[in-house]
């Protein structure tokens, strides 16, 4: 992951010093621009969760409360999504896993309809299965082969080594693949996930 640059970094110093002045319209800013990314690394992480803008609202209100130890060492942006991590990660470890059958039947439809609903049913089936797996593996699997993050960045957004990310995607594979031992569907899905992510994990 690449700092930015330095009027960038010195963009992002200003607006933070801002934010920890109370000014509204520098949260507002910081909201607007970092929103995307933050909804979308919980969401990688996460699922589609019906949380999800609580799960929103509870990282942002971390951002400002953390925001007097930014120091721009990452743009605000990185800083933001890896206090989602945190928080994502917090929710995974305060709920418990729901029992959820991995395996339904899916309805006979066209060819490209059947495409999507399987596609659609085998993303269902991964979240699932991620709801059984350790919760730090979990978001290191969502950051590296879900959302196709290098592996040193997923280090950088979990505050992890580049050897402990390794490890905990390496893990959540193993547990992934077992859990979707009696599941084709899901099994295929998770072995096209790792080959788009390549050799890294």
């Amino acid at each position: 992951m690449t700092s930015p640059a330095p009027a960038g970094r010195s963009r992002d110093a200003e607006l933070a010093a801002r934010c920890v002045q109370g000014d509204r319209n520098a949260q507002r800013d910081l909201f607007q621009l970092a929103r995307a990314a933050v909804h979308h690394t919980l969401f990688r992480i996460l699922g589609s969760n019906q949380d999800m803008e609580d799960v929103l609202q509870e990282t942002f209100l971390e951002v400002f409360r953390s925001m007097p130890r930014y120091e721009a060492r990452s743009s605000l942006v990185t800083w933001s999504c890896a206090i989602a991590a945190h928080v994502a990660l917090g929710n995974l470890r305060s709920r418990k896993p729901p029992t959820v059958e991995l395996s339904v039947e899916l309805p006979a439809t066209t060819p490209d309809a059947e495409r999507v609903t399987l596609a659609r049913e085998a993303a269902r089936r991964l979240y699932a299965a991620l709801d059984r797996i350790d919760p730090t593996q979990r978001v290191a699997f969502a950051l590296a082969v879900i959302d196709e993050r290098p592996l040193q960045e997923v280090a950088e957004l979990t505050g992890s080594s580049l050897s402990a990310v390794k490890t905990q995607v390496w893990r959540a594979r193993k547990e992934l693949t077992r859990l979707a031992g009696r599941d084709p569907v899901l099994a295929a899905y998770i072995a096209d996930l790792t080959d788009a992510a390549g050799g890294e994990v």
